[in-house]
């Protein structure tokens, strides 16, 4: 059994967690081949080394995480999200435009 740290509720243990599986890129499905969806849908590296993983916080916030996890050893390092990045660190000021409502002055 391993922890996954879970951004929003803390370290928890695996049982609580639903793979969703590897991280990566989805392909257009109005330009990709047959073949290529399929090696989407159904191929996995599975190899033993880090992996980028996503995993479903069902028994907790029922969010989703991402976190690097070692497929050999089951080490978990968390990943931070670039927009979680992104969000967390902009600040958006309030301009006469966003703050005006027609209507109502």
């Amino acid at each position: 059994m391993f922890r996954i740290p879970c951004p929003h509720c803390g370290p928890r243990n695996r049982t609580e967690f639903h793979h969703v599986g590897e991280r990566s890129s989805r392909p257009d499905p109005r330009s990709t081949t047959p073949g290529e969806w399929r090696s989407y849908l159904y191929g996995q590296r599975n190899f033993a080394d880090w992996t980028t993983e996503t995993w479903y916080h069902g028994a907790g916030c029922r969010r989703f995480v991402t976190v690097d996890r070692h497929t050999a050893t089951n080490e978990i390092r968390p990943t931070v999200e670039p927009t979680a990045v992104t969000e967390a660190t902009t600040v958006t000021e309030p301009t006469a435009a966003t703050d005006a409502h027609p209507g109502h002055r």
